[in-house]
């Protein structure tokens, strides 16, 4: 029974290391998909928590992958066995930023910068609450092969 949660900036490969576990039969939630997660009245990401707490209840046995950012993840912590930091260099997350297809947000300057703000200043707090941290600028089967190895999954 491991609930891992896959955590970092926008642009890190959550969203992309999510899929490619459910590609693998693995039981995986990109909270910020829609339904998931919401905006707070300051405009900050909430998971709704009824709904992630429902997800770590219902696993039963099973392994669950659960991805995302928000400013509530803290809440959910003591539920997890693992919490995987997903980390890239600035210059990488730019580009990343501009050229993915799965999502619009980084692409405008104001964004881009927010998320340049936010790993400055979020993601160390991150990194202190993370058991394992993988730097993604290796290739997508290798962060995966990273992160069940993390869980003793491989």
């Amino acid at each position: 029974m491991k609930r891992v949660l896959l955590t970092g900036m926008s642009g890190t490969g959550k969203s992309s290391v999510i899929e490619a576990l459910r590609k693998r039969g693995l039981r995986a939630i990109d909270l910020d998909e829609p339904g998931w997660s919401e905006h707070d009245d300051e405009g900050n990401q909430q998971w709704c928590e009824p709904r992630v707490q429902e997800a770590l209840e219902s696993a039963g046995d099973d392994t669950l992958f659960l991805s995302g950012c928000a400013e509530n993840q803290v809440k959910f912590y003591p539920q997890l066995t693992d919490i995987i930091l997903l980390s890239a260099p600035a210059e990488v997350l730019e580009e990343r930023l501009k050229t993915r297809t799965n999502n619009p947000y980084g692409r405008r300057p104001e964004e881009l910068a927010e998320v340049l703000y936010y790993l400055e200043t979020v993601e160390p707090l991150l990194r202190r609450g993370a058991t394992c941290e993988i730097e993604t600028t290796i290739p997508l089967d290798q962060v995966v092969e990273e992160v069940l190895e993390h869980v003793c999954l491989s």
